[in-house]
């Protein structure tokens, strides 16, 4: 590996490597390969040899997934970090995946009128094009814009053998036979390393703003959601936090003191459209009882949002212990569900912090269980259940984001198996046969 990259960019010594630990297992190296080609000659050792590669970025995410079967070598696509095509009159941005979205975005903003790439993630400092769409890694603004499976129209990907597969490209209908773009999306590194992605672009609005609604009940935010979810009104994203999540965001949110609800929806567009619905909005929450909402405009905008997509990251920064999940439902009974949540926690003696994607049926659980976890063990896992069947009833899933390796050992991280995970298992056995690809780290131990 010293001839393919350079001695410079190899780590072996173990006390470097400490950390860079996933779930307590320790790689025997950590490798910094600069260009697909040389990812294709690592990889292609790695399968000759039988030996284990899990990729990574800034490590935002590495926490999602099982505990690993084996780590023998932890690939870092961190000197892949070129934009390798900007063609903004055609609307694409071909760039390699360890270029964080964050330097991209101002690139993107310099060119012409200003341009964006429709994403918004967790982590939004740190977080690669590659970890983001290994991950699917969404936020708020999904809501208009979608999710990468909407954005990516092409990946350059070494797969397990070292071949270096590319799909899609530059145009939107160029794919024939099966679009290995869209395979890799969501796959967390266990069918390919992405190394290159072409992304859709649009430029940026002329105004964007941000109103803030508290509720009483959840009962009546519920209702306002579902009222505006199905007017003409088009917000970029339309997010419910319950008091908890308010009082531990890393931004100054003065709630009423009877309020137990925010509802936060954001607004992009032309002045006189972002105007308009601010005024229906809050007429429309008049209906269900809203208390006096609040409109941000330019730098509190920006910064509301950035301190909500980066919850968990403060959470972090803090030493909050705690544990999160991810639920997905039927859009409809998104706010039952938290509702549902928040009752289950609360009976327990613990407190629960709730962010929900309320356009998307998308809910975000943060647990904090307090001290000796050990010994809430059994009362923890007995929860988790409980969580994970109350999505499942509602015609959804919840899988563990992040929880201490003591517990990941005694739960189904990744929620109830489904039939699909049948085709999912097949899929790993004909393209990864050796099982070299971050290695149990899937659905099912795939």
């Amino acid at each position: 590996m010293k001839e393919m990259v350079g001695e410079a960019h190899l780590l072996k010594d173990s006390d470097q490597l400490q950390s860079f630990r996933i779930d307590g297992r320790r790689p025997k190296v950590v490798v910094y390969p600069a260009t697909p080609e040389e990812v294709s000659k690592i990889v292609a050792y790695a399968f000759d040899q039988t030996l284990t590669i899990i990729p990574m970025g800034n490590g935002t995410k590495i926490e999602i997934g099982n505990i690993p079967k084996k780590v023998d070598i932890l690939l870092s696509t961190l000197r892949l970090n070129r934009i390798t095509d900007c063609d903004c009159d055609n609307l694409t941005l071909t760039a390699e995946s360890g270029i964080t979205l964050r330097e991209v975005q101002k690139r993107l903003a310099k060119e012409g009128r200003g341009y964006f790439i429709p994403m918004d993630p967790p982590f939004t400092e740190k977080a690669t094009l590659g970890g983001i769409v290994a991950t699917n890694s969404s936020g708020p603004r999904r809501y208009m814009y979608g999710t990468a499976r909407d954005l990516v129209i092409g990946t350059k990907a070494v797969f397990p053998n070292g071949d270096i597969v590319v799909s899609g490209g530059k145009t939107v209908k160029n794919v024939s036979g099966y679009d290995m773009s869209k395979l890799l999306i969501g796959s967390y590194g266990t069918l390919g390393i992405l190394c290159e992605m072409t992304f859709k672009l649009l430029p940026i609005p002329e105004k964007e703003a941000t109103l803030l609604i508290p509720f009483v009940r959840w009962e009546d935010g519920d209702a306002f959601v579902q009222e505006v979810i199905g007017s003409q009104l088009l917000p970029s994203s339309i997010e419910t936090l319950n008091r908890s999540a308010v009082k531990r965001l890393n931004y100054p949110v003065s709630l009423p003191r009877e309020a137990n609800y925010l509802i936060a929806i954001g607004l992009d567009g032309v002045e006189e459209s972002i105007e308009r619905e601010i005024s229906e909005l809050t007429e429309r929450g008049k209906k269900y009882q809203s208390l006096d909402p609040w409109a941000l405009h330019s730098e509190e905008h920006q910064s509301f949002w950035s301190a909500l997509r980066d919850f968990a990251g403060s959470l972090k920064e803090g030493r909050t212990s705690f544990l999160s999940f991810k639920s997905n439902v039927l859009i409809s009974k998104g706010g039952e569900v938290m509702k549902s949540y928040e009752e289950m926690i609360n009976q327990r003696g613990m407190e629960g912090a709730f962010i929900s994607h309320s356009g998307n049926g998308i809910l975000y659980s943060y647990l904090f269980p307090g001290r000796n976890l050990r010994s809430k063990m059994e009362s923890l896992i007995e929860l988790i259940q409980k969580l994970t069947s109350e999505a499942v009833k509602n015609e959804g899933n919840m899988i563990v984001e992040s929880a201490p390796s003591i517990l990941k050992k005694r739960i189904s991280v990744w929620g109830e198996t489904r039939p699909e995970y049948q085709v999912m298992r097949r899929l790993k056995e004909q393209i990864d046969p050796k099982g070299i690809l971050s290695p149990g780290r899937f659905l099912g131990g795939i």
